[in-house]
């Protein structure tokens, strides 16, 4: 008797009967099929057919050259563009507001407030590019919820503005997050390649292929007013074979990931297509879409909602659809003698502890993100219901929903096709398989093997 998770006495490899829970065979013939070779054949045939069609996509859904107006928050004054300079605060304090040089940039003090009616937070800064360059600027800000908290020696981000006398005015953007976002990123890609090695180089690469794809053709095709259906699923595809081709090489088990992804990626298109005309989501719950209907007429706010959850899904079907290929191969790796069905049942009990774990993420992830308006729900004595149904905790929990569907699907739709590349004959009658075990090189004979070569 073998134990389900022992080595025999004799000291042969236990087979997946033991993982997958039964032993029995239920093919009818002795002669193996060759269905390996035409699967990787179909395989590859579909992915090329795929490819081919988002390149035709893309070039359809190209976006125009066409200029669009500046949205009139992010516009200075004089209706252009906002630009910012760096500075350097070198002194802080509370003072008279009023100062005749609050914004403008002069050499040597201050001028002081004209008169002390009231206080405000006064920042001197050093601006340190630009024009004035080397000159000064003081800021003066009121306290009150909201306002930015500044200290000495901070680096900070200008506004730059030019006021109807045609003078250069610096107001307060943001703190200067430059080096220290260059710092982190710079360690995590550290530790990335450190532990991945060049495989977590390839996936770095990858990164900065997918923001490209985002960047120059999916926000200025919604931006053209495309369709976002289909600009979201090309340049999701786009981006799953540049990633996984690239993280994890060329081969049948990367393919078969892909393949599972790209099928589950378009079921999770038409589950958003379907639950957002369900539960009539607007979108206009969260200040940016109104900012989006109010001055970018042509971009639907409905339309962003479903490319947000497409492309928000794909890296949590990605993470499980490649580790039910990796999963695949290697249990048929392990026991070279099991049958396509001992391996697929072994390899889904893989992705059902994966989809139970990544369930938690998924909404956990939205949660977290949803943490100020769960805040401010709980204090405005609503009802849960009245809470669940408003329509921003309702887009997380049909964002949380349908991916969590995409994700459970993923996992049987991969696994069969991983299995189907992964074992290249069908041992399916139970003489055929038993005369394959027997026939089966034992570890001690491999090891010994290698040892003497």
């Amino acid at each position: 008797m073998v134990e389900p998770h022992g080595n025999p006495p004799d000291g042969t490899k236990p087979s997946l009967d033991s993982y997958a829970g039964h032993g029995h065979g239920h093919g009818h013939s002795d002669t193996p099929v060759p269905l390996g070779p035409v699967a990787a054949k179909v395989v590859v045939g579909l992915l090329v057919a795929i490819a081919i069609a988002v390149i035709g996509g893309a070039i359809a859904l190209w976006p125009s050259q066409q200029s669009v107006d500046i949205p009139l928050p992010f516009q200075t004054s004089g209706g252009g563009a906002v630009s910012t300079e760096a500075g350097t605060i070198t002194s802080q304090s509370i003072g008279p507001c009023g100062s005749p040089d609050a914004g403008r940039p002069f050499t040597g003090d201050p001028t002081p407030a004209v008169n002390d009616s009231y206080e405000c937070q006064r920042s001197i800064v050093d601006i340190t590019t630009g024009e004035d360059a080397g000159k000064r600027t003081v800021l003066e800000i009121a306290p009150g919820p909201g306002q930015p908290t500044l200290s000495a020696g901070e680096d900070i981000r200008l506004v730059v503005q030019t006021d109807p006398a045609g003078g250069v005015r610096y107001s307060f953007n943001d703190y200067s997050r430059g080096l220290p976002l260059a710092l982190i990123v710079g360690v995590f890609a550290v530790v990335i390649c450190i532990v991945a090695r060049w495989r977590g180089f390839r996936a770095l690469v990858g990164l900065l292929i997918a923001f490209a794809v985002l960047v120059v053709f999916m926000l200025p095709a919604l931006l053209d007013g495309a369709p976002a259906i289909p600009v979201a699923l090309v340049a999701g595809a786009v981006i799953l074979y540049a990633v996984l081709y690239l993280a994890h090489g060329v081969n049948l088990r990367t393919s078969s990931a892909l393949l599972g992804t790209l099928t589950s990626m378009a079921v999770a298109a038409v589950l958003s297509y379907v639950a957002i005309r369900m539960t009539h989501l607007t979108g206009l719950s969260e200040e940016q879409n109104t900012a989006v209907q109010t001055y970018i007429g042509n971009v639907s706010v409905t339309g962003l909602l479903l490319a947000g959850f497409i492309i928000g899904s794909l890296g949590v079907l990605n993470d499980v659809t490649i580790t039910q290929a990796s999963a695949a191969f290697e249990l048929a790796s392990v026991d070279e003698t099991a049958s396509r069905r001992e391996i697929f049942t072994a390899t889904m009990r893989v992705g059902r502890d994966h989809i139970a774990s990544t369930v938690y993420t998924l909404v956990l992830a939205y949660a977290g993100g949803a943490l100020p308006l769960l805040l401010l729900f709980s204090v405005a004595d609503r009802s849960i219901q009245d809470v669940l149904t408003g329509d921003s905790v309702a887009i997380e929990i049909v964002r949380s929903a349908v991916g969590g569907v995409a994700l459970a699907l993923s996992v049987p739709l991969t696994t069969a096709i991983a299995v189907l590349l992964a074992r290249p004959i069908n041992m399916g009658g139970p003489s055929n398989r038993a005369q394959r075990r027997a026939t089966a090189p034992t570890r001690k004979s491999r090891r010994s093997g290698r040892h003497s070569a």
